[in-house]
C-alpha cells in the first residue's frame, strides 16, 4: 500500500481532522465536486437530472458507526421519507448497517433493514447493503442472506481486495445474489486484504469475469468501478462468454468519469450513478482520496479553476 493512501485512510478516521475539514469552505468547496450537495433535496434533483439522460442513480446518506439507537431509527425514517419522494425515477437507495445501529443493537438494525427492504420492494426498487470494514463481513453477509430468501431484489457490496473474498462470492451464488464488485477502501492489514493495487485489479478481473459465467442462472453482476481499462478487459471478458452488454451493469460515483459512464450508457451497458449526500462526508471524501492518492492533485487544481 502507497504512503500517501495509507496517510489518507488514516485521516479518514480522525474526529479531529473531520472538525477542522467540515468548518473550512474550500475543502466544502472541494468536496462538491463529488456530491450535490448534503441534503436529500439535492441528491433527488441530481437523480432526476440524471435520470433524463438515461442514467439511474443510487442514493446514500452519508455516516456510520451511529451511537446511539434513536440516531438509526431516524436514519430509518429519513429512508423511508426518501421512498416516499422517488415517484417513478429509477432510483436505488444504499445503506450501511453501522448507521442503522449493528454496533450498538443488532437485532434493532436488522428490524430496520426488514422495514426498508419491504418499503423498497412496494417502491419496486432494488435495496442496496453496503460493505464497510472486514470486522462487519460475517454479520452483514448472514444479514443478506435472510433477506435474499425473501426478497428477490436486495443486493449486496463485495469487496475485492479482501483474502476472503473469492470464497465469500462461491458461498452467495446458490442464492443467484445481486452482488455490485468493488475494490475495497478501508484501511486493512496485509493479512486481510490485498495491499498491491496490481494484486487487486486481478482479484477484481478474476472475480468478476467468475460471475460473469453465473448470469444465466440468475447473478446479477455490478462493476463498480472508474477504472476503465479493467471495465475494457471486463467487457471482452462478457464479449468471449457470449454475455449481453445488458447482463451486466457499472456503477460510478457522482462526478468522477460522467462522460465514460455516459457513452457505456449508449453502447447498451446499463448504468447508476452513486448520488452520496449529508454531512458527514469526511471519511468518505478520504477513502475516495485514497482509492486513487493522485485525484488530491485533481481536487487542488479544481479549487483554483
Amino acid at each position: 500500500m502507497s504512503i500517501a493512501r495509507t496517510l489518507l485512510l488514516r485521516a479518514s478516521q480522525s474526529a479531529w481532522l473531520a472538525n477542522q475539514a467540515s468548518r473550512r469552505a474550500v475543502t466544502r468547496r472541494a468536496v462538491r465536486r463529488f456530491m450535490p450537495g448534503e441534503t436529500s433535496d439535492e441528491a433527488l434533483n441530481a437523480a432526476r437530472d440524471l435520470s433524463q439522460q438515461g442514467i439511474g442513480t443510487i442514493l446514500t446518506q452519508l455516516g456510520e458507526n451511529v451511537t446511539e439507537l434513536t440516531q438509526a431509527a431516524a436514519v430509518r425514517d429519513h429512508y423511508m421519507e426518501v421512498y416516499d419522494q422517488l415517484d417513478e425515477l429509477p432510483t436505488e437507495v444504499s445503506v450501511k448497517l453501522t448507521q442503522l445501529g449493528l454496533d450498538i443493537d443488532p437485532g434493532a438494525c436488522e428490524g430496520f433493514v426488514w422495514e426498508l427492504v419491504e418499503r423498497a420492494e412496494r417502491a419496486d426498487s432494488l435495496f442496496w447493503i453496503d460493505m464497510e470494514d472486514s470486522r462487519y463481513v460475517d454479520v452483514t453477509l448472514d444479514l443478506y442472506r435472510r433477506l435474499r430468501a425473501k426478497h428477490p431484489k436486495v443486493g449486496v457490496a463485495i469487496q475485492a481486495y479482501l483474502h476472503r473474498t473469492p470464497a465469500d462470492i462461491a458461498s452467495l451464488l446458490p442464492l443467484a445474489p445481486t452482488i455490485r464488485l468493488v475494490k475495497g477502501a478501508y484501511n486493512e492489514p496485509a493479512s486481510v486484504a490485498l495491499p498491491s493495487k496490481r494484486d487487486v485489479d486481478e482479484q477484481f478481473y478474476t472475480l468478476g469475469s467468475q460471475l460473469l459465467d453465473t448470469t444465466a442462472s440468475g447473478t446479477v453482476v455490478v462493476f463498480g468501478t472508474h477504472d476503465l481499462p479493467l471495465v475494457a478487459r471486463l467487457r471482452k471478458a462478457a464479449a468471449d462468454r457470449h454475455v449481453a452488454a445488458g447482463a451486466y451493469q457499472v456503477h460510478m460515483l457522482y462526478g468522477i468519469r460522467s462522460d465514460a459512464l455516459r457513452q457505456l450508457a449508449t453502447e447498451g451497458i446499463p448504468v447508476k450513478m452513486l448520488i452520496s449526500y449529508g454531512s458527514a462526508w469526511f471519511a468518505w471524501y478520504m477513502r475516495r482520496l485514497a482509492e486513487r492518492p493522485a485525484n488530491v492533485w485533481f481536487v487542488a487544481k479544481s479549487l483554483f479553476t
